[in-house]
């Protein structure tokens, strides 16, 4: 079958994000965003893309901060709550029945119940206009890093998608459609993409001894 082709969210499985802001009037804002990144693995940068005339755009241009909230599929049913075009001094937490996760490193707070949290600083801003359509890439440096204990194992670096249960969406003709992700059992390690077997950033991934996660 043939689709159109603005139908990718048709064919490709896509996370379901919330990033929280703040504005420069304290307002607290939520939008759930799903054109979204890490930029390659050596890197601690995150791409969004957006709209341009999204509060969240607003919010992270005046302030420079914004957090990338991983959610399960127990938090599907905020992502309408969200999504809604309501004034800029409307407080999402609070219009959505969130609460506040307090950050580490940056004002804008965090979503409670969300299973990891991205905290950003604004890096820069692509601004372009396809088809004359006016867009904007978000491009984020991550300062801090959080995962649930319980979907992590602290030895190997993996999550548990089981437990986790990350919100992933696809697209139809009338709307979308929520679904998470399973394992399936197969494992390779990164080495095996090298001739010689071996992961040229293995040495991103050793800890020191005693040295924690960050």
């Amino acid at each position: 079958m043939i689709l159109e082709n603005f139908k990718r969210e048709s064919i490709v499985p896509m996370p379901v994000t919330f990033i929280s802001t703040i504005s420069e009037n304290g307002v607290r804002n939520i939008a759930p965003y799903s054109c979204f990144m890490p930029v390659l693995r050596p890197f601690d940068l995150v791409c969004v893309a957006s709209a341009k005339r999204r509060d969240t755009l607003v919010n992270l241009r005046s302030t420079g901060e914004f957090v990338i909230n991983m959610p399960g599929t127990d938090m599907a049913d905020k992502v309408i709550p969200t999504a809604l075009h309501v004034p800029p001094d409307i407080d999402e937490f609070e219009l959505a029945g969130l609460k506040e996760k307090p950050s580490k490193k940056i004002k804008a707070p965090g979503i409670e119940g969300c299973y990891a949290w991205m905290e950003c600083k604004l890096d820069h801003i692509i601004e372009e206009v396809y088809d004359g359509f006016p867009y904007a890439l978000i491009l984020g440096k991550v300062v801090y890093l959080e995962v649930e204990d319980s979907v992590y194992d602290k030895e190997s670096g993996s999550w548990d998608v089981e437990k986790a249960k990350p919100l992933m969406m696809t697209g139809s003709d009338e709307g979308m459609h929520f679904c998470t992700v399973n394992g399936i059992g197969k494992f390779e390690p990164y080495g095996a993409m090298f001739k010689n077997g071996k992961d040229p950033l293995e040495r991103m991934y050793k800890k020191e001894e005693g040295q924690e996660c960050k």
